[in-house]
């Protein structure tokens, strides 16, 4: 395993400003995945964990210290140069799949690859993608309203490595599963990080942690314990 950090937060505050008071939701808060992690983070409502992973996930800035992703610091990065990093680098899976009702699995797979080449794929990396998380080539031609939430979320893994990203980053990746899609679908990332791909997961059920090599437990916007 490379030793250098994929993911690095180096002494992080969030600070939001409200009427009533600042709220600190991250705390000075020291924090690294190295390549080929499966790194899980937990912590109740409101402990600052869905914070923390948008500044992985450079969906926000810190209003205090340095991140950086794959060795490149996100902190002075315009929203173009932020977008483009998340395109190229981050593959997200989320809760509630954000798949485009309007497109096929197919498409939404396909479409970061037209986002990036500004074409449609000629390669079958569409096609082998969906293969590895079980569809048919007949399912593939589904829209989501036709597809099972596990089927979603198939669609989603496969969407997220369409780019090849450096890791993958999981909001609650079954949040919206009964126990047997959810053990399915933790099967399929657990896969994945035996194949070398680096994982970070937000979650807050302990079965669904149990995947991961390291659980980072965070309290009041800062960490308290790793496991």
């Amino acid at each position: 395993m490379d030793d250098a950090p994929v993911v690095e937060l180096i002494d992080v505050s969030k600070v939001y400003q409200m009427k009533a008071g600042d709220v600190v939701a991250l705390n000075h808060v020291n924090f690294s995945v190295k390549r080929g992690e499966f790194v899980a983070i937990m912590g109740p409502s409101g402990s600052g964990k869905s914070t923390l992973m948008n500044m992985i996930g450079c969906l926000d800035v810190p209003t205090s210290g340095t991140i950086k992703i794959n060795g490149v610091s996100t902190t002075d990065m315009t929203d173009d140069e932020l977008t483009e990093h998340r395109l190229n680098t981050i593959g997200f899976i989320f809760q509630k799949f954000n798949l485009i009702s309007l497109l096929t699995a197919y498409e939404n797979v396909e479409y970061p690859l037209i986002l990036k080449y500004g074409q449609r794929d000629h390669s079958e990396r569409v096609k082998k993608l969906l293969t590895m998380v079980g569809f048919t080539e007949d399912r593939m031609q589904h829209t989501p309203y036709e597809l099972s939430g596990g089927q979603q979320q198939r669609v989603s893994i496969a969407r997220a490595l369409a780019n090849d990203p450096t890791f993958l980053l999981c909001d609650e990746p079954t949040g919206n599963l009964d126990s047997k899609m959810s053990t399915q679908i933790m099967e399929i990332l657990s896969d994945l990080h035996k194949q070398g791909r680096t994982l970070v997961m937000v979650t807050h059920n302990p079965e669904t942690a149990e995947y991961a090599d390291r659980v980072i437990i965070i309290r009041d916007g800062e960490i308290v314990a790793e496991e």
